[in-house]
């Protein structure tokens, strides 16, 4: 048995000083709070649960810092970044994709996220033929998850149409392109793929409204008994306006008309709503996903996160891309977002008195909900620990503030009772690095 012992730790009921954890078989075996530091004790300064990134397209890692040049006269958005990735994608084998994969959740872990949501649509050979195991790429995430201990829950992505109305897929889709039999026996599939790792969670992602019809989006919930369910939704501006013209309605509206939204769904983004979407999308308890960095760095737009709050809702944070992995700049961001938009400070507090504590144990709930794992730091829970670099002041919420909007900077990681990360730098690294830098090199000469 490894036992820990912070000066402050975040439990459910809140700050707790002097606090130990007794480690066993991977769990919490029994939390200690208001007690002095042991001999044997490993001790640290403040204890926060791991947390969820609920959203993340792992092989995108391979891109990051390499979309970053005009695509033409008129500027760039989404789809000519999109375009880029397509040609990508078109060379990434199961190896490659194992490689790139662990370097992310390697960047997760040393965050802070110890979970990651994978949003995966990368099914078949660059031919578009499909494996002889239909989860060849799978198996290869799930793979990466073992190398770097990271509790995965895996989204496998139904995609058939290239657009609203069921348009035919390109060629450039074709490694991801299936139907609604080839998904089913897809998502067997993925289930043996996870099957060895502990904590696995196995859920379903219709990738979007444009690329499934809406028969096919009924077949996929119902194919769901249980497990999450998540989609991109109202991204960009150019997807509304396409729904609009293929609907009548919204994508946010006519979603919630035509599906049992309930807690299971994870709608991601959401980036453009109304303020009448907004209300029904938090009275439904859906998790809303932001990835405030990929949408940035996208030109997406800014969520009205201020008036989802004030109706209820929940959101929890994701990397997307995986531009840039940093769980503090996620939280930073979308902070600083309403922030510039609204020109005034501490917006997301939501009633808290530290802005750092309200986005905390709101992504922290949010996540956990969209994921399907988690149970924070009590018995019997896996034991997911995030240490924080010590700061001057770590009295209470203080600790969050300095974290998030100061050094966003993560001294110790235990995963399932292993320790991941020790002085913000992940076990294995260098060896994951290393191989990471030689698939990089040869893809993108």
């Amino acid at each position: 048995m490894t036992t820990l012992w912070f000066a402050q730790a975040l439990l459910p009921e809140g700050w707790r000083a002097g606090v130990r954890f007794h480690l066993a078989d991977g769990r919490f075996a029994r939390i200690e709070p208001g007690v002095d530091p042991a001999p044997g004790d490993e001790r640290g300064g403040t204890a926060v649960p791991g947390m969820a990134n609920l959203h993340s397209h792992a092989f995108q890692r391979i891109m990051a810092g390499f979309a970053e040049t005009r695509a033409g006269p008129d500027g760039d958005d989404f789809w000519g970044w999109r375009e880029l990735m397509y040609r990508l994608l078109a060379t990434i084998e199961p190896d490659d994709l194992e490689a790139v994969a662990a370097m992310a959740f390697v960047e997760m872990l040393e965050s802070g996220f110890t979970r990651a949501g994978e949003f995966h649509y990368l099914h078949h050979r660059p031919d578009g033929r499909p494996y002889d195991d239909p989860a060849e790429m799978a198996a290869a995430v799930a793979g990466a998850a073992a190398t770097t201990g990271i509790a995965l829950t895996l989204l496998p992505v139904f995609y058939a149409h290239a657009g609203f109305g069921g348009l035919p897929p390109s060629e450039a889709q074709r490694r991801f392109i299936t139907d609604v039999d080839a998904f089913a026996r897809l998502r067997e599939a993925s289930a043996r793929a996870v099957s060895a790792l502990p904590n696995a969670v196995l859920g379903v992602a219709p990738h979007s409204l444009r690329a499934v019809t809406p028969d096919e989006l009924s077949a996929l919930v119902a194919l769901t008994a249980a497990g999450p369910i998540h989609l991109h939704i109202a991204e960009q501006t150019k997807e509304v306006d396409d729904c609009l013209a293929w609907s009548g309605q919204r994508p946010v509206e006519w979603l919630l008309d035509h599906q049992p939204v309930d807690r299971r769904w994870c709608l991601v983004h959401a980036t453009h709503v109304t303020p009448a979407e907004c209300a029904a999308v938090a009275a439904s308890g859906a998790v809303v996903g932001l990835c405030p960095v990929t949408e940035a760095n996208l030109g997406d737009g800014i969520f009205p996160a201020a008036e989802f709050i004030d109706a209820g809702g929940t959101f929890g944070v994701g990397s997307d891309s995986n531009v840039r992995i940093d769980l503090a700049e996620e939280l930073r961001l979308l902070e600083y977002g309403q922030r510039l938009t609204r020109r005034r400070r501490t917006v997301l507090t939501g009633g808290e008195s530290s802005t750092g504590r309200s986005l905390f144990d709101r992504a922290l709930a949010g996540g956990r909900l969209a994921l399907g794992g988690g149970e924070g730091l009590v018995a019997g829970a896996s034991a997911d620990l995030v240490g924080l670099t010590p700061a001057v002041l770590d009295g209470g919420d203080r600790a969050l503030d300095h974290w998030l909007f100061a050094t966003g900077r993560i001294d110790r990681v235990w995963r399932a009772g292993r320790e991941a990360v020790a002085d913000g730098r992940h076990r294995d690294r260098t060896a994951v690095e290393r191989r990471f830098a030689a698939v990089a090199r040869r893809l993108l000469a």
